[in-house]
């Protein structure tokens, strides 16, 4: 069971203002009761399936250099940084 007092404390420590605690309690506890079920929940009886792979069937990795600024690439950049959309 989670407790109104839990909800603001977390609220707090992650610097968020909630109007409505009470709202995020139901949600909380169904997270909570996911998270009980996938704990008890036993694999042992399933099969998985792998595939196994040499090293020589995976390609080579190589080095390929790039002359110019990625940054000046870019569409929207400020100095060394890049600008992204305000996000709501």
């Amino acid at each position: 069971m989670v407790k109104r007092e839990e909800i603001v404390h977390a609220a707090n420590l992650i610097k968020i203002d909630l109007k409505d605690h009470e709202k995020y309690i139901e949600q909380v506890e169904k997270i909570l009761n996911y998270f009980d079920i996938l704990d008890n929940a036993s694999a042992e009886s399933e099969s998985f399936v792998t595939q196994e792979m040499s090293l020589d069937k995976l390609r080579d990795d190589k080095y390929v250099p790039f002359d110019e600024k990625l940054i000046t690439q870019l569409k929207n950049y400020k100095g060394t940084f890049v600008k992204a959309p305000k996000m709501i």
